[in-house]
């Protein structure tokens, strides 16, 4: 596998395409291999799988922030992140095999060494001492970038506490790069080992369009469903990748085909750059229920989210004035399953956006709530 880093090797652009990407690429980093950048129709200035790995002097753009959900906030250790109570997130690699343009971890490759886990053994002994935790996903980075028996330190180590009952894998492997799998038969074996009857690995896949879906990438994910992990996708919605609602349709139909569950549709977080990659919270919402009509319920099980510093909120129901979200996960229990109602706002691309309940609330978050007192 050729990799790249410097967009100046890309022969397909132009000069002048090159020249103009400098800038970008001094400011947030490029990376890239010959399998992703094959996928790539050279002739189409919009192919979607372009759109997703070649940078844009767009995102020069001075809107967002480098931690757009306040990461920083719930970090306990350096590369450990407790914000739920049963779920500990562990950044447990600073490196992917491919950087997607709307990153919204973006700090992790401009300081890579503040961000990654440093003392794998002091997050597993914070994880041992807190019973409440049941679920560990394993981040960063990219989990897979890191070789099989380095994986597998973590994981047996988060396997010899009894309370995680789960363990999740984020990846974009499968994706970027699906001969790490086919290639490495000790990764198939150690899923198989680790991933229990009644302690299952999830392997959360991040595909973002149907043409990601290529017979390499779905047979890499056939050799880990047989290896007994759980597969489910989690992408972004991303302008001009994913937003209408045939494409949607088409990627949650072949994702479901494929045997992975879709799980997390995500609006774009609003980090540092991503403005030409995000799409308005409302029109997303549309865009989300066309596609949905158009496939099965398996399909179908796939939730619209946004990943604000406060919790997950599910985005659950627009009428002409209203836009409805409600608490997926709260890091405030007392928060969990409330219902905040804001007055519609079409350009809102975060919750922060609906200005007038900020104006309400001006030092917390921009709602009314609606719930058990």
């Amino acid at each position: 596998m050729r990799y790249y880093h410097d967009i100046q090797a890309i022969e397909q652009l132009t000069p002048q395409e090159r020249v103009g990407l400098a800038a970008v690429t001094e400011q947030f980093a490029f990376r890239a291999n010959d399998y992703y950048l094959s996928l790539i129709d050279w002739d189409d200035p919009a192919d979607p799988v372009r759109r997703i790995i070649i940078p844009d002097t767009e995102e020069l753009e001075g809107w967002g922030r480098l931690d757009p959900s306040d990461e920083e906030a719930y970090t306990v250790l350096p590369g450990l992140e407790h914000k739920y109570p049963s779920t500990a997130l562990l950044l447990v690699s600073n490196v992917c095999e491919g950087i997607c343009r709307y990153c919204f971890r973006k700090r992790v490759f401009i300081v890579p060494q503040k961000e990654a886990i440093q003392d794998v053994s002091a997050a597993i002994d914070y994880i041992a001492s807190h019973p409440e935790i049941t679920n560990v996903l394993l981040t960063g980075g990219d989990p897979l970038s890191l070789s099989t028996g380095k994986l597998e330190q973590v994981i047996s180590g988060l396997r010899r506490i009894e309370h995680v009952q789960i363990i999740r894998i984020g990846t974009r492997m499968p994706v970027f790069n699906p001969f790490r799998i086919l290639d490495d038969s000790s990764l198939a074996e150690m899923i198989s080992q680790y991933s229990l009857p009644n302690k299952r690995i999830y392997v959360m896949t991040h595909f973002c369009h149907p043409k990601e879906l290529t017979e390499a990438a779905c047979a890499g994910v056939d050799k880990l469903l047989r290896a007994g992990a759980i597969l489910t996708n989690q992408c972004p919605l991303i302008r001009g990748v994913n937003d209408d609602p045939d494409t949607l349709a088409a990627l949650l139909r072949r994702l479901s085909f494929a045997g992975i569950v879709p799980y997390y549709l995500f609006q774009c977080r609003p980090a540092l750059g991503n403005r030409a990659y995000t799409v308005p919270i409302e029109e997303g919402y549309a865009i989300y229920e066309a596609a949905k009509a158009q496939v099965s319920g398996l399909a179908k099980r796939v939730r619209f989210v946004m990943s604000h510093a406060t919790g997950k909120m599910e985005i659950l129901a627009r009428t002409e004035t209203k836009v409805f979200f409600k608490y997926h996960r709260a890091a405030n229990p007392d928060d969990s399953g409330k219902v905040l109602v804001c007055e519609s706002n079409p350009t809102a691309c975060w919750l922060d956006d609906y200005e007038e309940i900020l104006r309400e609330y001006p030092s917390q978050m921009p709602y009314r709530m609606y719930g058990p007192e």
